[in-house]
């Protein structure tokens, strides 16, 4: 009863692949013009709010934009604008899908565990419409340090001058619930004058087609969970926090005005803030640790009380942000002075810049000098050709003309050489006593019995002499130059030194610690921090093997690539993984570890079908040469860490693929296994699971779906996640 009651949840016989028809499409609308068409037609200027948003969601074009933006999503290995077309269904619907119709309950893999539900094609449009347009009538009045990507608020609070304290919003995790709802519709209703808009919002929330938690790790990062209007919702749910952070700002900036006169070192009191989602930190500068009590304490009265959130307190203590780290978005925040970002070259690493660069010159002079002597060698070989042809009465004729190119090449050669000559301050000073001595016509009485033409061309010369010949102390100029070094180097130390007492700035760490744990937790390495293969994989293709390797390695690579200890990144990604990846390769191959590596190379190159080398796992100099990319929301490693791909050994191409709007049938089988299963261990716990680190809900694991090549490589890269597959079509293998 249980597979068949699996088989009927499923595998819903109604529920399109795909849309597709033979009529003509419209065009899709960008976020620019259907702002433009809610301002025209669908805004009051006597209520100030939006209205008749309901018909919005089937409009042809939006839908259209919405696929548009599904396919894009899905298919990030095809070079932009896809060529093949989309089109919609026919006929238009003219009422969105009803969340309880268009949503397939998956059961989970253990009885214990809860069903999730997940909402088909249709209504996964609905959605995406109707994200995209609340964002265009919250958008424009959102606060901005509210951010929809995570790496603009780490560049953000890195810029922050002279930080004195700092909170994060510490919300337990609590379930968006009715009460949540409520206060959202109210904002909601507050711009938009749509009934029958905030009723549908309203039966999303009851059917559980859009359901969250607050306080937890799964939002932002691609789980299948995750809903595509949650981001958008809870940014609009936190506006009367953002609200109450504006007018803070704007009265601590009233009371402390900023002084204009640049020879008095001032520091303003300023409150800076940054919001991802339902995760909020806030700093202040200048300011006493009263001021920050009483900024955190009024917007956890506008939590508490206005949107009854829950909130813990102790955790959102106020710390000094020169002696305590803040963790915000994974990542480790502290205030340092400059001189620990940037600091000065120590006496060895300036003696072993010296070295380079005499190294650097004495290549470029072998370089010259070796350009010279195959000049002179050709000069004289031709010399001596013509001259014996010469000799022997022979007539040397060309067909053409090339004395003018070889006069002005040799002429070069001659400009050159006496430019490189004349460097030397010891030939100059050989030259100009040569023709400085016996300057008799420096004497009066001869020159008063020369014509005086012969006196102005005798001053010229000696003019011409002195200006380009007249040789320099050398001893003076070498002083003069140590003396200018000196001085440089004396302002480069004042100027750290009044820096390093008088500025702060903002360091973001990587936290290494959790990095090492969820290494260890995932299997990579061993007890003893050594790398270790990992057994579940020996089942798929070498080069899926080392997809889900390189999948995990650059999404932690990615977003961990604006850390100050990024090196330490690194380090993990080019040792701990590369190497567990040599020897799960060898574990299959039943071989040794040197094998493994004298077959792949140290790149892990592999061979594709035509016969060709492909290296997927970045290379050691491609992750030497990384550095902040200035990504704007690279994904977390989550989802790439704690979900594995099992390929079936039947290659059955009877099922699509189920990545959205692909039309491939030539697919293969996998399984998902999750790491919490695996493991069985719960990933609430924060004992034995890492924290901050998110899992997958349970309810997919050991799920079968089939993939094309593209889509399963795309994943295992971690390229896309399970929010682009379509996860109601899971295939029932038993």
């Amino acid at each position: 009863m249980l597979a068949r009651a699996r088989r009927l949840l499923l595998l819903p016989p109604h529920t399109p692949r795909a849309l597709s028809t033979t009529t003509a499409t419209p065009a899709p609308l960008s976020a620019a013009e259907l702002e433009a068409l809610l301002r025209r037609d669908h805004y009051s200027a006597a209520t100030r709010r939006f209205h008749s948003l309901l018909p919005l969601l089937t409009h042809p074009s939006l839908l259209l934009a919405s696929a548009l933006l599904l396919r894009r999503r899905s298919h990030p290995s095809l070079p932009l604008p896809l060529s093949s077309p989309l089109n919609l269904p026919t006929p238009l619907p003219t009422a969105p899908p009803s969340p309880s119709y268009h949503l397939r309950l998956i059961l989970p893999s253990r009885l214990k565990a809860a069903p999730l539900p997940f909402p088909t094609l249709p209504l996964h449009l609905s959605l995406v419409t109707a994200a995209a347009t609340l964002s265009a009538v919250f958008a424009p009045r959102a606060a901005t340090f509210a951010y929809r990507a995570r790496h603009a608020a780490v560049r953000y609070l890195r810029a922050i001058p002279n930080p004195s304290w700092f909170f994060r919003l510490a919300i337990p995790r609590q379930r968006f619930s009715p009460r949540h709802v409520r206060r959202l519709l109210a904002t909601v209703s507050a711009k938009i004058d749509d009934p029958g808009f905030l009723d549908y919002i309203h039966q999303l929330f009851l059917s559980d087609a859009v359901a969250f938690d607050l306080g937890g790790n799964d939002l932002g990062r691609g789980f299948p969970q995750e809903s595509d209007l949650a981001a958008t919702l809870l940014n609009i749910f936190f506006d009367p926090v953002d609200r109450e952070v504006m007018a803070v700002r704007e009265e601590v900036h009233k009371r402390n005005p900023r002084v204009k006169d640049e020879s008095v070192l001032h520091t303003p009191v300023r409150v800076y803030a940054a919001r991802y989602l339902d995760e909020m930190m806030v700093v202040t500068s200048g300011s006493s640790k009263m001021l920050t009590l009483e900024v955190r304490d009024r917007i956890l009265t506008v939590l508490e009380k206005d949107l009854e959130v829950k909130v813990d307190r102790l955790g959102s203590s106020v710390h000094s942000a020169v002696s305590e780290k803040m963790e915000f978005l994974g990542m480790e925040f502290q205030a340092v002075p400059p001189s620990v970002l940037h600091p000065p070259m120590s006496e060895k690493a300036k003696r072993e810049r010296k070295m380079y660069l005499k190294r650097k010159a004495a290549q470029a002079q072998e370089l010259k000098n070796a350009r010279e002597t195959r000049r002179k060698k050709l000069g004289l070989k031709i010399l001596n050709y013509l001259f014996k042809k010469v000799r022997r009465g022979y007539e040397v004729e060309f067909g053409f003309r090339i004395e003018h190119e070889v006069r002005q090449q040799f002429k070069g050669w001659a400009e050159e050489t006496v430019a490189e000559y004349f460097k030397s301050q010891d030939h100059c000073r050989y030259w100009h006593r040569l023709l400085m001595s016996g300057d008799f016509l420096s004497l009066n009485r001869v020159r008063d019995q020369l014509p005086p033409a012969l006196v102005d061309s005798y001053d010229k010369l000696q003019e011409t002499v002195d200006r380009f010949l007249m040789p320099m102390k050398g001893h003076d100029m070498t002083e003069d130059k140590e003396r200018l070094a000196e001085e440089e180097d004396e302002r480069q130390y004042e100027k750290r030194t009044v820096e390093d007492l008088t500025e702060l700035k903002m360091r973001v760490n990587a936290p290494m610690e959790l990095v090492r744990k969820a290494v260890k937790l995932a299997g990579f390495t061993n007890s003893m921090g050594r790398p270790r293969p990992i057994k579940l994989l020996l089942c798929l293709d070498d080069a899926d093997i080392i997809k889900w390797y390189a999948g995990v390695g650059r999404r932690w690579l990615d977003f961990f690539c604006c850390c100050r200890n990024f090196r330490m990144v690194k380090i993990v990604v080019s040792y701990h993984l590369r190497f567990s990846c040599f020897l799960t390769l060898a574990e299959k191959h039943e071989c040794t570890k040197r094998q493994a590596i004298r077959h792949y190379t140290k790149d892990l190159k592999v061979t594709n079908e035509d016969g060709a080398a492909e290296v997927y796992f970045p290379t050691e100099r491609e992750i030497k040469m990384m550095g902040d990319k200035n990504l704007s929301d690279p994904k977390p490693v989550d989802g790439a860490l704690t979900m594995i791909l099992v390929r079936f050994a039947v290659n059955d191409t009877s099922y699509p693929c189920l990545a959205h709007f692909c039309t491939g049938t030539d697919t293969l089988l996998y399984r998902i296994r999750l790491l919490q299963n695996r493991l069985n261990v719960d990933p609430l716990n924060e004992k034995k699971w890492v924290q901050g680190l998110s899992a997958i809900h349970e309810s997919v694991n050991k799920k079968c779906l089939p993939l094309c090549a593209m889509h399963a490589s795309d994943l295992l890269l971690g390229k896309i996640t399970l929010q682009d597959i379509d996860c109601t079509q899971f295939v029932d293998v038993e």
